[in-house]
């Protein structure tokens, strides 16, 4: 299935990571950075198929002509690639732990609300990507080259907040790194939907 593929997807680029780097001191540095590279370059591929069964026999123009407002679309499609990719953060964040054994010092639960935040900060940006490039050739190039900066700010956030909970955080930034991800969410979650009207209605 869809969700497999990915998990598996993201758990090589784990497992990429782990070889490269022999230091298992270092490896337990590098395992925040390494667990949103991987849930980033899964995401991608998540993404690029976003769109793909509407396209099949132009069932996108059908959706497009329902009465309903455009954005509503946009926040199905948002949700739905949310959905997906928090269940590839919690089927590899085990499996990241098990690969690099680093510490958790901090609560598990803000593990999670980090999870949340950084999978969301890159499905709103994604879905309003790959309804851009959903028509275009050579999409599955495209897609990354116009997502990844557009989604540098959630990565190193997301990064940054969880290396801190994981190696510990004596200065409690754990909660400032997840106000960025909260504002940057708001920011998009609106401004996307209202991008993704025009792009539909220019399309």
């Amino acid at each position: 299935s869809r969700l497999t593929g990915l998990i598996f997807f993201a758990f090589a680029v784990l497992l990429l990571i782990a070889f490269a780097v022999p230091d298992t001191g270092l490896l337990r540095d590098l395992a925040g950075g390494a667990l949103w590279l991987g849930l980033l370059l899964a995401s991608a591929r998540s993404l690029d198929q976003s769109f793909a069964v509407e396209l099949e026999n132009g069932a996108l123009e059908g959706l497009v002509l329902w009465p309903v407002p455009a954005h509503t679309l946009f926040y199905g499609k948002a949700l739905a690639n949310l959905l997906l990719l928090l269940l590839v953060a919690l089927a590899i964040t085990p499996l990241c732990f098990a690969l690099y054994d680093p510490p958790l010092r901090g609560d598990p639960l803000l593990l999670l609300g980090i999870l949340l935040l950084g999978t969301a900060g890159i499905a709103a940006p994604g879905t309003l990507v790959a309804a851009l490039t959903a028509q275009a050739r050579g999409a599955s190039a495209l897609l990354p080259l116009l997502l990844f900066p557009l989604v540098v700010p959630v990565i190193l956030c997301a990064s940054r907040a969880t290396t801190l909970l994981l190696e510990g955080d004596p200065m409690h930034q754990v909660d400032d790194w997840m106000l960025i991800l909260a504002i940057f969410n708001a920011v998009h979650w609106s401004l996307d939907a209202a991008l993704f009207t025009r792009v539909v209605d220019e399309g």
